[in-house]
């Protein structure tokens, strides 16, 4: 607690931003509020009306992209019927339960290892590599806290605002006593353009940016990058193929999977990669991905400004 409080006098954006999060700030309409958060985050103005860069665009995208089924493919859970129903079952991590309170779930009846998740926001996960180790009393509170998040006013995400939340708990897959690596695949206008490498997430996290001839690019913003190649995986075609099936009619959106054992498993569905507040080490690169995403002119408004769809 003391390192945060010494973090936050050194610089005074991030109090600003602990304010902009409390509850009296959500009387404030998702544009002006993402121009604010921008501003602090970004350090510098947020152009709804002309936006060229990646990170811009994306927060475009909040208010205008509205469509109502990107509810389901946010959540966490309700997304399995979709890739289900899109490219089949087999994609899909086993499911060992799903829960609407921790006093739900059957700890009895789990296995040693396995990964409990909620449905409704994004970076909350509990890693099981052996039960016996498990203080159920520090899960309980975690998982609560998870369950009382609200985690569209954090961003103004608007696919995550009407999801019900829930426990998810999935087998652990890996091919090693290792946590598998993310291949992140952005796609642009139903096509993919760039693949994000996620390596050792939960220790020493490296990301390194790959394009369709799986080259390593130079592409680096927060996590950085490693200093290895990776060989292109045997599942890349694969793995491309499926995720533009699934970007199909969409202006941008990232489809996360990962390789265990030879196979492919569908991750998740995201529309907002880094919520568009991570800033590109090089400016360059911000405006590269941006000039990927074309932008409709056709969009249809509501009474209070935001964008509520728009057809490709």
């Amino acid at each position: 607690m003391l390192k945060r409080i010494k973090k936050a006098i050194k610089n005074p954006k991030l109090i600003l931003l602990f304010f902009l999060n409390s509850r009296i700030f959500r009387l404030l309409p998702d544009d002006l509020y993402l121009k604010i958060k921008y501003r602090l985050t970004m350090g510098r103005k947020l152009d709804l009306n002309n936006p060229e860069t990646f990170n811009q665009k994306l927060q475009w995208l909040k208010l205008y992209d509205r469509k109502p089924e990107y509810t389901q493919m946010v959540d966490k859970y309700e997304v399995r019927k979709y890739i289900k129903e899109i490219i089949g079952e087999e994609y899909l991590i086993p499911l060992l339960g799903v829960y609407d309170s921790f006093e739900e779930i059957d700890f009895d009846n789990l296995p040693d290892e396995f990964v409990l998740k909620p449905n409704h926001t994004s970076g909350d996960v509990f890693i099981c590599r052996d039960k016996s180790k498990i203080d159920y009393k520090k899960l309980r509170n975690e998982v609560n806290k998870w369950l009382k998040r609200e985690y569209f006013w954090l961003h103004r995400e608007w696919p995550y605002k009407d999801i019900k939340p829930k426990i998810i708990c999935e087998e652990f897959i890996s091919d090693s006593k290792d946590i598998p690596d993310d291949y992140k695949i952005l796609c642009f206008n139903g096509k993919a353009k760039l693949i994000e490498v996620h390596i050792d997430r939960y220790g020493d996290h490296r990301q390194d940016f790959y394009d369709l001839n799986w080259n390593k690019t130079t592409i680096s913003q927060n996590p950085p990058k490693s200093d290895i190649v990776y060989k292109k995986p045997n599942k890349f075609d694969e793995m491309i193929k499926l995720s533009e099936i699934l970007a199909a009619n969409m202006v941008h959106v990232r489809i996360d999977w990962f390789i265990v054992k030879d196979k492919l498993y569908f991750g998740e569905i995201t529309f907002y990669d880094g919520s568009g507040f991570v800033p590109f080490d090089d400016e360059k690169d911000d405006l590269l991905l941006g000039s990927w995403i074309e932008l409709p002119k056709n969009v249809k408004e509501n009474k209070s400004g935001v964008g509520e769809h728009f057809e490709l």
